[in-house]
């Protein structure tokens, strides 16, 4: 029988993570959720929260019920040290990582049909001495090496990318025609089986002002962008491109688009924030799993105030939903 349920990681103990944990659990799911965390630090920040919260653990077997709302389904992993609101401890660091293992391996075994994350901190993980440059890539490393797309989603557009988490200066060298390729084919892919869109209709940045201006303004474009582009066209693919990045996200362009692909971060993200901060969705594709995510950091200021607002990490939940396993 297919796993019906979805696994949750609380993410950094210190943020909001666990406070949104206890949001999601006031309301009834159409899959049971199991959240992996500490029970301790899930029942503190409940206390803290003024929340009434009952925790169920699981056993071997994953639940096939939803839970009652006011209640959590817990897989349990041990902290390694007391979590403080709004207090980063590099001890937890490998407490967090752990959790991440479970879903990711639960997903692996057909524990669980989908995981779903909440915000980690990079910097203490990698102060703690662990190599960390995020979810992204942590995932695809634990999932045998595959070269995993980050695409955020929120009503009415899409924008995946084909470098992540990269100082600005070394985007231009990773930008291969090998490279370009392969994100294109898994968003293409990814686009028709997850998202059960036939035939995607992809925009495509350029990564210099005005796409490089016919070469005066840098020559990747001409070297790189457009024969990738000009291949896959061949092959069926319809991407559109190499375009400008600050005329393409406008609706002429955007409303005959499925997604657009970006070179780096901060050359779509900004954009896509902008428009749906606070309901748009973090996805990894190119991952045998399905992984979803809320679109924003670990709020540190907010942990155990009341303020942290959920709405991201629901509809994270609901696009997990949406492309769950059946």
């Amino acid at each position: 029988m297919a796993p019906t349920a979805i696994a949750l990681t609380a993410g950094e103990p210190a943020g909001i993570g666990p406070d949104l944990c206890i949001q999601v659990a006031q309301r009834v799911w159409p899959v049971p959720l199991v959240v992996v965390a500490d029970p301790d630090l899930l029942l503190a920040r409940a206390t803290t929260l003024g929340q009434t919260i009952a925790l169920r653990e699981i056993g071997d077997r994953p639940p096939r019920d939803p839970a009652p709302a006011g209640s959590l389904y817990v897989a349990p992993v041990t902290a390694a040290a007391a979590s403080h609101c709004g207090r980063l401890d590099p001890a937890n660091a490998p407490y967090v990582l752990h959790t991440l293992d479970h879903a990711v391996d639960g997903c692996l075994n057909g524990t669980y049909a989908a995981m779903v994350t909440a915000p980690v901190h990079k910097g203490v993980i990698n102060d703690a001495g662990i190599g960390f440059t995020g979810h992204t890539e942590y995932l695809a490393a634990r999932c045998g090496g595959v070269h995993p797309v980050m695409m955020l989603a929120c009503p009415g557009l899409r924008v995946a990318l084909v470098t992540t988490h990269l100082p600005l200066r070394a985007v231009a060298d990773a930008i291969t025609p090998e490279r370009l390729e392969r994100v294109i084919r898994i968003l293409a892919h990814d686009l028709r089986i997850r998202f059960a869109i036939a035939e995607p209709r992809i925009l495509v940045c350029g990564l210099n002002p005005h796409a490089g201006e016919g070469g005066h303004l840098g020559r990747e474009e001409i070297d790189v962008i457009e024969p990738v582009l000009e291949s896959l066209r061949a092959t069926g693919i319809s991407v559109r491109g190499p375009l400008p990045a600050d005329t393409l996200f406008t609706e002429p362009f955007l409303a005959h688009a499925d997604a657009v692909l970006a070179m780096y971060h901060d050359q779509g993200l900004p954009v896509l924030k902008h428009k749906g901060f606070g309901n748009a969705v973090n996805i990894t594709l190119g991952l045998p799993i399905v992984r979803t995510s809320v679109d924003h950091g670990t709020a540190l200021d907010m942990a155990g105030t009341g303020h942290a607002d959920g709405g991201s990490m629901v509809s994270a939940i609901e696009q997990a939903i949406a492309m769950r396993r059946d």
